[in-house]
């Protein structure tokens, strides 16, 4: 099990980009995407309310979580069916979501849509690696040939295959990249594949890995990508969280005056 504590702390890493000026008591916000509501839970003491969404049947494990908080509600919408007004949104946000869409231009530029101008967006975007060396690049190969047979997996089959991954891989590598740090080897540890699990739990371990094998459609971008698409989307004054993948990042709607 995972403690409360440790989700706190996860969830800072995602959003230490996201302060009082972004997100406050008078903001009005949408998560696109929000799956089990783990990322939507970290904001309902932050902000006003929160549009939860998300096309599948996940909304009813968010609904668990969130249905009894009275600033949240949930419902069951794409990114192509939004059920808002464009410019509605002071913040919105998007994690580990739009990179499984085959046009990821645009559903950003959707989404950004629906944000105000002065509002700010938050997007989780899988990076293609351009930090990384010759042999994670290397190993990344025959691990992407494997997500695309575990993804055509039935869903009892895909979860139970995951769990095993996690435990037989997950766990080794990253604990081993903790031992490296530990000894004072923070070089060496980086270059570690799931080095940035060292000091994750074992859930946070299992549901990435869930999520990263259990989809048949998964594009990478590289840092100057993300960002074009992001400017492209009418967003400026870009942020990326810079001591994690660069996918982390968010912009301030620009929209032009009519």
């Amino acid at each position: 099990m995972h403690s409360d504590e440790t989700v706190r702390e996860l969830r800072k890493e995602y959003f230490d980009i996201i302060d009082e000026t972004i997100v406050n008591k008078d903001t009005y916000m949408i998560d696109i995407g929000c799956g089990s509501g783990r990322w939507t839970d970290y904001f309902v003491d932050k902000a006003a309310f929160i549009e939860a969404i998300d096309p599948s049947d996940a909304v009813l494990v968010a609904d668990r979580m969130l249905g009894n908080k009275s600033n949240v509600r949930i419902t069951k919408a794409s990114v192509d069916t939004i059920p808002w007004d464009d410019e509605t949104f002071d913040f919105g946000m998007s994690i580990g979501v739009l990179h499984h869409i085959p046009d990821t231009r645009k559903a950003l530029e959707s989404c950004v849509k629906k944000i105000k101008k002065g509002g700010h967006f938050y997007v989780y975007l899988y990076y293609r690696f351009d930090n990384r060396g010759f042999l994670f690049k290397t190993i990344f190969l025959p691990v992407d040939l494997l997500r695309l047979i575990i993804s055509r997996m039935p869903a009892g089959l895909k979860r139970f295959t995951c769990d095993v991954l996690a435990v037989v891989i997950y766990w080794p590598l990253s604990r081993f990249a903790g031992l490296l740090h530990k000894m004072n080897l923070h070089r060496l540890a980086k270059k570690i594949p799931l080095e940035p699990y060292h000091n994750k739990p074992f859930y946070n371990l299992r549901n990435d890995c869930l999520v990263r094998f259990r989809t048949k459609l998964e594009r990478r971008f590289l840092r100057s990508e993300i960002e074009a698409m992001m400017t492209g989307a009418g967003l400026t004054d870009i942020r990326f969280v810079e001591q994690s993948a660069f996918g982390h990042a968010v912009g301030k709607d620009h929209k032009p005056s009519v």
